[in-house]
């Protein structure tokens, strides 16, 4: 069915016998809801009433006739106007004006006829009080002016005289304009100032001449060429001209339309964009009259009403005939002239329809940002969707007509898969968009359980792990089978952790670390189960699962003791006891006491050595065993809270004499310790217990050690080379006259020619570093007494009044002082001074 702006309704058929025809024929109408006014060809005054509007536009209106009354004269009635401030209807039969009551259609006593009137319009108008009152407009039939009258109750009079050049054929009046048509030329006065201006000429017959008010101070005129002219009573055009058909008999403006009547047809244009809308077949019309909702049309028998068709109808027949733009235009104009209630809801239902075009043509980015601007409710989508409308909750009602677009997608899901494929894809892209919107939480749960369906549906494991791992509004008795159907039991996990359902979320990752469930969607099942439990408040799942995750490995099962944060860290000893089956998840954890956490604990770093002493007792490969007893030296060597004594029984009867020589070393007995190495034969370990034993020592403590090493050294003959090898080794550290002294008079001085020459080397370095540091030292003296000689040689003036450079103060005293720059100063202030 095409669009129609207007609804037509037959509002009146005049009866009469076919040779009263010409006599009685309908000349002019005049309007005031419900009353309607005929004007005949014999002088004749016809009142009818209308029924409510309410039943007009269902094709025949029911038409009281009311009150008749035949006017003196055999000439028709040229114009018909109601006045209803006063209850007046102002006739021009004859060239004369003469007021009748509205109802009664008697004379209204007071009211003389004007004469000599060849044309009239009325308008409301305020007073200089702001008083309401009409005025009238005369067109003069003898001179060449119009008259401005004010119409009372029982009176009019002229207020003021126009002058023209020209004989008016047609004019409108709008507040205190009025628009003029000559034969030849369209004029605008002003009826404040008597004024008048020229608009532009015309070349129309005097049937055709139109003028017409708009409203707003603006009018319509039939301008040259078929144009429809809009002029505000400014004398510009703020809208475009209309290219209307070629013999117009009227036109009437019912905002956005104008309606153009031609004999036998009436024309709708939108003053919008000037596009034509529809027509309405009307055989023999001769006129229209305008009202606040249409316009009435008559002919010489008939009367038609076309009533507006509201605005929200006619958008949305515009968007079901796809044509969306014009729906959009229309709204935006209509807004503009006069502010819809509706205007912001029904911007929103052209939006969303706009998009199901573009929706149904596989336009989906289009679709996608349009149903986001108009605020579609998600679920219209999910609707559309044969398999994912299970999500909907039962009471959802959708309020789109959208019955047979839905079964093209239902075909498309059952036939052309390929193509449903990219209707998924964009359900996706839509959800994702709106999730968290105010739009999309309107329905969260719906968003949630369609996604996760189509993410499972779609094997898009990525997204569905960020749906179901983050907080989300998914309902578990809808998606756990869902995700059981497609074997997503990693997602399943996450989601039941993501409800707060722990231990369901970690059995089902447990089956599947297990081999009980196959699911390749995450490779590392098992550290996730790890670093779950590492952040889960709820103790008592933690610990239900403890001795499962230790089982499978110990090193990164401890994780979930060391990585927890540190406001839900566990009590020590509980995860001691626990870790006391597992030796090398004790061992990590009693690492992350001391080093991570700092523990100053004896029992812990006592327990940690002990610990690594039993590691290395184990049957390793030998890079472990050199690792772990690295770790042990470090501790023993750094750790100061550990009880020496145990640990110390404990690694002498491991044969550990390295670190039996460092606990020894710790306890002060480091003689014994050198002993310990020597008699080992490990030299090397020997001297570097020095070196280790004498860091943060002053340089004394290492030459006492190394000095107790030499004499371990030279107590046996069998370690002479050991002893040589040392005092090569450290030239700088013996002084040469002592080591002489303690040197068997066997040796030979060859033997010991290479530390006598270092030592020597090192001691003629020294004196010549002493002698160097004097001399400079002499230097910077003798610096400082020629500047000396220099500053008292030299002639100051000291004046009254004369101030302190360092204090401000004045100096006083005989004695000052004066610094490089020949700055004086009290000698009590040269302390202070920066020269």
């Amino acid at each position: 069915m095409a669009f129609r702006a207007f609804t037509q309704t037959h509002v009146y058929e005049k009866q009469s016998a076919p040779k009263e025809k010409d006599k009685s024929s309908i000349q002019c109408i005049a309007y005031n809801d419900p009353n309607v006014y005929i004007g005949t060809k014999d002088a004749t005054v016809q009142h009818l009433i209308l029924s409510s509007s309410t039943d007009m536009g269902a094709g025949q209106s029911k038409t009281r006739e009311g009150r008749a009354r035949k006017l003196g004269s055999s000439n028709q009635v040229t114009q018909l106007r109601v006045v209803p401030l006063f209850n007046h209807l102002l006739v021009l039969l004859d060239r004369n004006v003469t007021a009748l009551n509205m109802f009664s259609l008697e004379p209204v006593h007071g009211l003389k006829k004007i004469q000599h009137v060849s044309l009239f319009e009325v308008c409301d108008s305020m007073l200089a009080a702001q008083v309401p009152c009409v005025q009238m407009v005369t067109s003069s039939s003898r001179r060449k002016l119009i008259r401005i009258h004010v119409v009372g109750v029982d009176r009019w009079d002229v207020l003021q005289e126009v002058p023209l050049l020209y004989d008016p054929v047609a004019l409108a009046v709008d507040g205190t304009s009025v628009c003029v048509a000559t034969s030849d030329r369209y004029l605008l006065c002003d009826i404040r100032t008597g004024s008048s201006q020229e608009l532009f000429p015309h070349n129309h017959s005097r049937q055709c001449v139109i003028v017409t008010s708009v409203g707003r101070g603006e009018f319509l005129l039939n301008g040259p060429e078929s144009l429809g002219m809009f002029v505000m009573k400014t004398g510009i055009c703020q809208r475009p001209p209309l290219q209307w058909p070629q013999e117009v008999l009227a036109a009437g403006v019912c905002f956005p339309y104008i309606l153009i009547l031609q004999p036998q047809l009436l024309s709708v244009y939108s003053m919008v964009d000037q596009q034509h809308k529809h027509t309405v077949n009307l055989t023999g019309a001769k006129g229209l009259l305008s009202t606040s909702d249409g316009v009435l049309v008559f002919t010489e028998r008939d009367i038609f009403s076309l009533r507006l068709v509201p605005i929200e109808e006619q958008i949305q027949a515009l968007v079901r005939h796809e044509r969306i733009e014009e729906a959009l235009l229309l709204l935006d104009g209509v807004q503009g002239h006069h502010q819809l209630d509706s205007y912001k809801e029904l911007l929103k239902a052209i939006t969303c329809l706009s998009g199901f075009v573009h929706f149904y043509q596989e336009g989906f980015s289009e679709a996608k940002d349009l149903f986001i601007t108009g605020e579609l409710d998600p679920r219209e989508i999910i609707h559309l969707y044969p398999d994912i409308q299970s999500c909907l909750s039962a009471d959802f009602q959708s309020q789109l007509d959208q019955a047979n677009k839905g079964r093209d997608l239902q075909a498309l899901w059952q036939g052309d898969r390929n193509t449903f494929h990219h209707y998924l894809a964009f359900l996706g892209e839509f959800l994702r968009a709106v999730k968290g919107t105010e739009q999309g939480l309107k329905c969260s749960k719906e968003v949630d359980c369609a996604l996760l369906r189509l993410y499972a549906e779609l094997g898009d494991s990525e997204s569905l792990q960020q749906l179901v791992a983050f907080p989300n509004e998914c309902r578990l008795d809808h998606c756990v089978p869902v995700l059981e159907q497609h074997n997503r039991f990693f997602a399943l996990g996450s989601l039941y952790h993501s409800h707060g359902n722990h231990i369901d979320s970690i059995k089902t990752w447990v089956k599947i670390a297990d081999g009980f469930h196959k699911d390749p969607s995450c490779s590392d099942v098992y550290g996730h189960i790890v670093w779950t439990l590492s952040q889960l408040h709820d103790k008592d799942v933690v610990w239900r699962f403890s001795d499962w995750t230790l089982q499978k490995n110990q090193e990164i099962g401890v994780q979930i003791f060391n990585k927890r944060p540190p406001d839900d860290r566990y009590e020590t000893h509980d995860v001691l006891a626990l870790l006391e089956k597992y030796p090398l998840a004790l061992l990590l954890y009693l690492e992350f006491l001391i080093y991570d956490l700092n523990s100053e604990e004896k029992k812990h770093h006592s327990r940690l050595a002990l610990t690594y002493v039993t590691e290395m007792l184990q049957d390793k490969e030998e890079a472990d065993l050199m690792k772990t007893r690295g770790k042990l030296q470090q501790l023993l060597w750094e750790s100061k809270f550990y009880d020496i004594s145990t640990v110390y029984e404990r690694v002498k009867s491991a044969n550990l004499h390295m670190e039996e020589a460092i606990l020894l070393g710790r306890a002060g007995e480091h003689s014994m310790a050198l002993q310990v190495l020597v008699h080992q034969g490990n030299f090397q370990a020997a001297e570097a217990y020095c070196c280790r034993a004498a860091q943060g020592q002053d340089p004394q403590f290492r030459q006492t050690l190394l000095l107790t090493l030499l004499q371990i050294y030279l107590s046996s003959e069998d370690l002479t080379s050991a002893a040589v090898d040392l005092l090569n080794h450290n030239p700088l550290v013996f002084a040469a006259e002592k080591i002489i002294q303690l040197l068997p008079d066997s040796w030979s001085v060859q033997l010991v020619s290479q530390f006598l020459v270092g030592s020597l080397r090192e001691t003629f370095h020294q004196r010549r570093m002493s002698t160097l540091q004097k001399a400079l030292g002499q230097a910077e003296l003798m610096r400082h007494k020629v500047i000396w000689m220099q500053a008292s040689k030299t002639t100051f003036r000291l004046e009254k009044g004369q101030k302190c450079k360092v204090c401000q103060r004045d100096i006083a005293e005989p004695q000052f002082a004066c610094n490089l720059h020949g700055d004086l100063m009290h000698t009590s202030c040269t302390g202070c001074s920066s020269s």
